[in-house]
C-alpha cells in the first residue's frame, strides 16, 4: 500500500525550466533513497539523479549543472528542479524510491516506482 504519484511534467521550448515532484505515501516506515530515471523511445531507462535520507546526491554527466535534485523529508517529496532544458531531455521521467514498509522485516527494501511524467522539450 505504497504509492509515488508524479506531477509536474509538460512541453517546454528548449532552454525552459520544469520541476517535477514526487510524493510517497502509504505504509512507509522510513524511504533510503529516492531518485529520477527517464526512458526515451527506443532506449533503457537510465538514471537521472539520486538523493539519499541524508541528502547525498548523484546525477548523470548530461544532466549535472543544469538539473537539481532535492527533497522535503516530512513530506516524503522529492523534486527534480530542470533548467537549461534540451530536446534530448524528451522522455518519460519516473520517480523511484527505495521504502522500507509497515509489516515487512526490518532492514527490508523494497522498490517502489511512480507512473512517470512526460517532459518533452521543443527546438
Amino acid at each position: 500500500q505504497v504509492q509515488l504519484v508524479e506531477s509536474g511534467g509538460g512541453l517546454v521550448q528548449a532552454g525552459g525550466s520544469l520541476r517535477l515532484s514526487c510524493a510517497a505515501s502509504g505504509s512507509i516506515v522510513s524511504i533510503n533513497a529516492m531518485g529520477w530515471y527517464r526512458q526515451a523511445p527506443g532506449k533503457q531507462r537510465e538514471l537521472v539523479a539520486g538523493i539519499n535520507s541524508v541528502g547525498s546526491t548523484n546525477y548523470a554527466n548530461p544532466v549535472k549543472g543544469r538539473f537539481t535534485i532535492s527533497q522535503d523529508n516530512a513530506k516524503n517529496t522529492v523534486y527534480l528542479q530542470m533548467n537549461s532544458l534540451k530536446p534530448e531531455d524528451t522522455a518519460v521521467y519516473y520517480c523511484h524510491a527505495e521504502i522500507q514498509r509497515h509489516g515487512d522485516r526490518v532492514g527490508v527494501v523494497y522498490d517502489h516506482w511512480g507512473q512517470g511524467t512526460q517532459v518533452t522539450v521543443s527546438s
